[in-house]
């Protein structure tokens, strides 16, 4: 193992991953979780791209192990995957407004890919036209309102949680 990796950074930034992905195990609201927040955390602030990119999708593989795979896995993954790669865009710009744009865009387009699959999959009662397409997505609203007020929520406390942790002890969250 390369000892770069086995940091004090790195183990809080894995301690701080690992309990938001436990978190995505108790009861919740439906798409009330901190995944996307994971991803996009792990995409800012580990500097290794490919682990940036497994933690957050190995973290959902174990948890679907436990709740169930689905037949619209592989747009979830997708969609995580590319909210890792907004945060490799935010690694150098963490500011609260960049934070805040970071995790609405993830919002969206996990609401855009993963209804988009779950219409392609067939698995929803809707035809196979651009209106069963806009059925889908109405009907994915309120999911969607849950995932952003979880995007928003997750993400507040891992980066913010990361910003006070680097007030009192700063040479934990230097890279």
């Amino acid at each position: 193992m390369n000892s770069k990796l086995i940091t004090p950074r790195m183990v809080l930034i894995f301690v701080a991953i690992l309990t938001a992905a436990f978190m995505r195990l108790i009861p919740h609201w439906p798409n009330f979780t901190p995944v996307a927040a994971i991803a996009l955390f792990s995409g800012t602030y580990i500097s290794r791209k490919s682990l940036a990119l497994l933690i957050p999708l190995s973290a959902l593989l174990l948890s679907d192990l436990v709740l169930g795979f689905h037949s619209t896995m592989v747009a979830v993954y997708a969609a995580f995957g590319i909210t890792v790669l907004v945060g490799f865009w935010l690694h150098n710009r963490v500011k609260f407004g960049n934070i805040a744009m970071a995790s609405v865009f993830s919002s969206v387009t996990f609401f855009l890919i993963t209804n988009f699959g779950s219409w392609v999959s067939g698995m929803m009662p809707y035809p196979m036209d651009f209106s069963g397409l806009m059925m889908a997505y109405a009907a994915g609203i309120p999911f969607f309102n849950n995932g952003l007020l979880g995007d928003l929520f997750y993400n507040t406390i891992l980066f913010g949680g990361f910003f006070l942790v680097g007030i009192r002890y700063p040479s934990l969250v230097k890279a």
